[in-house]
């Protein structure tokens, strides 16, 4: 073979090809974006970018719909829940089903072989007077737990420092002694403007005419599990929230914690809520959309919806793009290039006019969840009402590349139609 003869068979030609069109794509974008004719550029990604963020932050909302939040977060073996139950009623405050009979059942539970110890949690929104006295008062979602001599995780936060027992059921009588503890997780203590040793009042609604508001004491105040820094949470005996909550009359409570063996576990608690659901419990899991219908329904509808939108602005503007660039196209068929390679080229600066979209909207997604659950919690919700997964990152740069590639076909075809005859022609 002669040395001005090229052999295209020879190894890493097809390499260096791909090489060679992949730099000629991220050029040409780059090119576009920095000079005058960024404007279909900018408005792309930025399409791209609202799009991706408006989906993260709808599947975060749906994700703490399924999961349930920071609510969800303990180390128990087993949970007992009321059959239909939601957890709209500790994001928004909506009272849904719930157990009775919890403290006796506790107790019968905690007696079989292979549990180690089991308690009823009820959750309740719950308003106090901030701790300097002044302004209004403030919402914290309380969690009422019957603590033992062994440190629990319930909600993100140690049973430690509560006192063992729960003396104010006193037996169902609900005239014990009360404890008057709380463990504050960071983010109740900040709205609170509240430290260890500081006394809380309970103010708003929850207190009737003419009733001296009772009081509870911060034995501590904690990070809650998981990082979460912004669901006011906190810790307080299980009859005391009761009785504030009006849940004493029939023992209520949202769901029933068994530590100790999972086996053992459910075969009590099936024992002693036949018609309960139950279920070993897990840290927090996007699968768990699966496991709801309205999480998965909103998510599902979040995804078709930003891969149609994406798609066809992506398509609109890529085609839009490839038009004015018909000079630049015909210049790279009059110096070699075959119709493949050309749309080739076209094609990787569409995906990657998309996934620079995407990234920008992972930022934005993040920082809006952070939003939503900082409007949420000053308004509506007591805690945090959306979560951030690691997930969402894969998650949205793959919905990305999918809108993409759903658009590339239109400015392919008029890439395609580019003829370097008619360009010089013109």
């Amino acid at each position: 073979m002669g040395d001005d003869e090229f052999d295209v068979d020879a190894a890493g030609t097809r390499r260096t090809r791909w090489k060679g069109l992949v730099s000629v794509s991220i050029v040409r974008l780059w090119k576009r974006t920095v000079q005058t004719k960024s404007g279909r550029i900018v408005a792309t990604i930025s399409a791209v970018a609202l799009t991706i963020a408006l989906l993260i932050v709808v599947t975060g909302i749906a994700l703490a719909l399924a999961d349930g939040g920071a609510i969800a977060d303990n180390d128990a073996a087993v949970q007992i829940s009321p059959e239909e139950s939601d957890t709209l009623s500790a994001v928004d405050g909506v009272e849904g089903p719930r157990l009775g009979e919890t403290n006796e059942r506790a107790e019968t539970i905690r007696g079989e072989d292979g549990v180690d110890h089991a308690s009823p949690v009820l959750i309740e929104p719950v308003q106090f007077e901030p701790a300097d006295g002044e302004g209004d008062p403030r919402t914290v979602l309380l969690v009422g737990v019957v603590p033992d001599d062994e440190p629990r995780t319930v909600s993100g936060l140690s049973t430690e420092h509560l006192e063992p027992g729960d003396s104010h059921y006193a037996n169902g009588s609900y005239n014990g002694t009360r404890q008057g503890e709380i463990v504050l997780s960071a983010a109740a203590a900040n709205r609170l403007e509240a430290e260890t040793g500081d006394e809380l009042a309970v103010g708003g609604a929850h207190i009737p005419a003419n009733v001296s508001a009772p009081s509870v004491t911060a034995t501590t105040v904690e990070q809650a599990g998981d990082g979460d820094d912004e669901t006011p949470i906190a810790l307080v005996h299980l009859s005391e929230l009761q009785t504030l909550a009006g849940a004493d009359d029939g023992q209520l409570a949202d769901q029933m914690l068994i530590w100790g063996d999972a086996g053992a576990g459910e075969t009590a608690a099936a024992d002693a809520y036949p018609d309960a659901a139950i279920e070993s419990t897990g840290g927090a899991d996007p699968s768990s959309l699966f496991g709801d219908g309205l999480a998965f329904a909103t998510s599902l509808l979040a995804l078709v919806v930003g891969i149609a939108i994406c798609a066809s602005f992506v398509a609109t503007t890529a085609g839009m793009t490839v038009n004015e660039d018909r000079r630049m196209l015909a210049v790279l068929e009059s110096v070699g290039f075959p119709t493949h390679s050309r749309l080739v080229v076209v094609a990787m600066s569409t995906l990657l006019t998309t996934l620079c979209g995407a990234l920008l909207g992972i930022v934005l997604g993040v920082i809006g969840i952070h939003g939503v659950n900082a409007a949420a919690s000053a308004t509506v919700s007591p805690g945090a009402v959306a979560q951030v997964h690691p997930v969402f990152v894969p998650y949205a740069l793959v919905v990305a590349l999918v809108s993409g590639l759903v658009a590339i076909p239109y400015p392919l075809a008029v890439a395609s139609r580019t003829s370097v005859l008619e360009e010089v022609g013109r």
